[in-house]
């Protein structure tokens, strides 16, 4: 199982943490952790804790709604990829920081790299990753991602 904690600290670096809406690159309102509440929309019960989100949100209600998110992302990953769950927690986090930037509609693009990983060629994962669009838009992040899938390990302490 994946340590819920770190994976949230780590977003957070990726991501930023806005307690107020905005505009993401691609013109979606978002808030918190990366939340796009236009694809992504509050359900009932995160609603109800988030209140007039439009006015903003608390640390704790961004922090919720990023639990929330890892846990829809990880499981979206499970039916994507076969053998998801058999991988190291590095390179599982690897694969869901993409697809929590990406959104899964976008991840599912990625068809190479998903074959790659599920036949455990994780050069050939990180060679895709950086031959990407996404690449190219966030490239210190995909560095970052591309080194955790080839080599399983956070390359910074």
């Amino acid at each position: 199982m994946y340590d819920l904690t770190k994976w949230s600290e780590r977003l957070i670096q990726h991501e930023g943490l806005s307690l107020m809406p905005y505009r993401c690159s691609e013109g979606k309102l978002t808030i918190g952790v990366g939340r796009n509440l236009e694809d992504n929309p509050p359900n009932y019960e995160e609603q109800r804790a988030l209140g007039d989100y439009m006015h903003g949100i608390t640390e704790n209600a961004a922090k919720m709604l990023l639990r929330n998110d890892i846990v829809r992302t990880y499981n979206a990953l499970k039916h994507l990829i076969k053998g998801f769950e058999d991988l190291d927690e590095e390179r599982q986090y690897a694969l869901l920081d993409m697809c929590f930037q990406l959104g899964v509609a976008g991840f599912k693009k990625f068809k190479r790299l998903r074959k790659a990983i599920a036949n455990k060629d994780f050069d050939k994962a990180a060679a895709e990753c950086l031959n990407s669009k996404y690449a190219e838009q966030t490239p210190k992040r995909a560095r970052r991602i591309a080194h955790l899938l080839k080599i399983g390990e956070w390359p910074y302490p």
